[in-house]
């Protein structure tokens, strides 16, 4: 019975380093008056998708009625032309007049490193064909050659500048579009403080003779780029690339895979995104009506579509439509508030079930503590308090091992040369004390489910990201730079391994001895916050066995007295 000890330790580790290659394979990542209404222009860059050019068909739409992209498409970048900025609290936005696309989103919030706090986050982009990035939108009649506001249109703003005041509700940055003979549309962006998601309206005019059908869509148009894996890197790990929600199941796109490059279905309450480890950009359009999702896929470029029902606008009248983007980090409440089970983005993976509980009991706890490392250690400790008495009976019979590991010494030297004859002693040892051998082994088992979802809420959490702790932990969600934390939880690990009654198998004891070093490499590239989870957790174990300990090496010697 002992050797399933060393066994299971072994399935421990075996467990931790599947979790580990699974993640390394899968994530492969009030407007300012303006003296002139003439804006700013992107700077030039070469070489692009055809997608940026492409519109979608629509339902009812005849096969290639949608006009053609040019010929030349796959050559050239986006006509980003002129543009306006736009400036929140939290978002700072280039908005091309061709099309109303957004080319640029810095998230001023969020420094790329830690170290340098003037660079920021910048997830839409035009710069280059390999940082291409951009959100389009628009509406479409599925007409060839019809004038209609679409991402190729030319649109016109009041002003150059648009940026949100202090004690501003929101702000409102129209841009207007007319086809010169009857036709109008009002493309208007409404962004709020602190918020990463954006609505979109469309406000349509039809002063033509007849009824004009018209179809709302947006895309996202990305160029993927394999990252280069670092074991230095946590990020390089992190997936990087489409995914979607059905109304019932989220998931990956893989680019690369042909029946996910031919990805389309028709849902209502779905949304499309695109993906790179702490940070989310989303089309999450109205619930209440079926948009076509859809994946398209040229070379190492593709395009994430939402198109939703044509709507008839009748001749003399106007009409309203909606779509919702959000750009930003995956804050979960705010992914939550902006489109069905959008904060599925912030992948736990098959553990969600238990991650999802554990970010918000730390969530909780940081609203008190205010630091996320102290939260952590708290969290543990509730961990610990809600499995006590599970560990309470684990060792117990841990402590009366230690107590009998005389008499066990003696039944091995007696029986040396009969394993049979040893084993059957020692169940007989274990009956009368009343030892169950495999007890001490059930914490731990309870505990691997638990430091996984630990482990992927340190992960994927943006708000774990550059979280400071205290001294040199200035990022939780990296590893300790210095190995420091690692160093303590291997010292503990061979505390705690002095503590439990040693392995009467020589070999199982030489391997138990060298368990903390092999988890203290394996540890130090794991992040700093996880360490430290799993440090708290050793050392309230081992002060827990300490008293278990004294209260059984107690018991025992009053019953040997009587």
């Amino acid at each position: 019975m002992p050797n399933q000890r060393i066994f299971l330790w072994l399935a421990f580790l075996f467990l931790v380093w599947l979790n580990v290659d699974a993640w390394m394979k899968d994530y492969g990542s009030a407007a300012k008056p303006a003296a002139a209404p003439a804006a700013t222009t992107a700077p030039a860059a070469t070489a692009a998708s055809g997608l940026t050019d492409a519109l979608p068909t629509v339902a009812g739409e005849p096969a290639g009625a949608a006009p053609a992209a040019p010929a030349d498409a796959g050559m050239a970048m986006p006509a980003v032309g002129a543009t306006i900025r736009v400036v929140t609290d939290v978002l700072d936005l280039d908005v091309s007049l061709t099309g109303g696309d957004i080319v640029r989103a810095d998230l001023l919030e969020y420094p790329q490193r830690k170290d340098d706090p003037n660079v920021k986050v910048r997830l839409f982009n035009t710069d280059s064909h390999d940082t291409l990035y951009i959100y389009q939108s628009g509406l479409t009649t599925g007409q060839a050659g019809r004038a209609e506001p679409n991402h190729k249109a030319q649109f016109t703003a009041a002003a150059r500048e648009f940026r949100l005041e202090p004690g501003q509700d929101t702000l409102s940055v129209p841009l207007t579009w007319t086809d010169g003979q009857g036709l109008s549309a009002t493309k208007t962006f409404v962004l709020r403080p602190g918020q990463y998601s954006i609505d979109v309206f469309y406000d349509v005019n039809n002063q033509t003779p007849e009824a004009l059908p018209l179809a709302p869509y947006a895309q996202l148009v990305r160029h993927w780029m394999p990252v280069e894996r670092s074991m230095f890197d946590v990020e390089s790990y992190a997936f990087r690339g489409p995914a979607v929600y059905d109304g019932d199941k989220y998931r990956k796109l893989d680019i690369e895979d042909e029946v996910d490059q031919a990805f389309s279905q028709s849902v209502s309450g779905g949304w499309v995104a695109s993906l790179q480890h702490h940070f989310v950009s989303a089309i999450a359009p109205p619930s209440t009506e079926p948009y076509r999702l859809a994946l398209k896929v040229e070379d190492k470029d593709y395009l994430l579509r939402a198109v939703g029902p044509t709507k008839s606008v009748p001749p003399g009248a106007q009409a309203r439509i909606e779509d919702r983007l959000f750009v930003g980090p995956k804050l979960q409440a705010q992914l939550e508030q902006a489109g069905p089970r959008l904060e599925l983005t912030a992948d736990y993976g098959k553990l969600t079930i238990l991650s999802q509980p554990l970010f918000w009991l730390l969530d909780k706890v940081y609203g008190f503590v205010g630091n996320w490392g102290w939260a952590i250690i708290i969290v543990t400790f509730l961990i610990k308090l809600v499995f006590y008495k599970l560990a309470e009976t684990s060792g117990r019979s841990m402590a009366k091992m230690r107590t009998v590991a005389p008499r066990m010494k003696v039944i091995q030297e007696r029986y040396k040369d009969d394993r049979e004859g040893q084993a059957k002693a020692m169940m007989e040892l274990y009956k009368r004390e009343k030892i169950n051998p495999v007890a001490g082994c059930l914490p731990m088992l309870v505990q691997i489910p638990f430091f996984l979802a630990f482990y992927w809420v340190l992960l994927e959490s943006v708000e774990m990201r550059q979280a400071p702790f205290m001294g040199w932990i200035q990022d939780l969600s990296s590893r300790d730079p210095y190995f420091i934390l690692p160093l303590l939880m291997g010292v503990a690990m061979y505390g705690q391994f002095k503590l439990n009654p040693t392995p009467p198998d020589p070999v199982q004891a030489k391997v138990f001895a060298f368990m903390p070093v092999i988890m203290t490499v394996m540890f130090a590239w794991f992040p700093a916050g996880l360490v430290l989870y799993w440090l708290t957790n050793t050392l309230l174990s081992i002060a827990q066995q300490w008293k278990i300990n004294k209260l059984v090496e107690a018991e025992d010697k009053k019953h040997r007295t009587n």
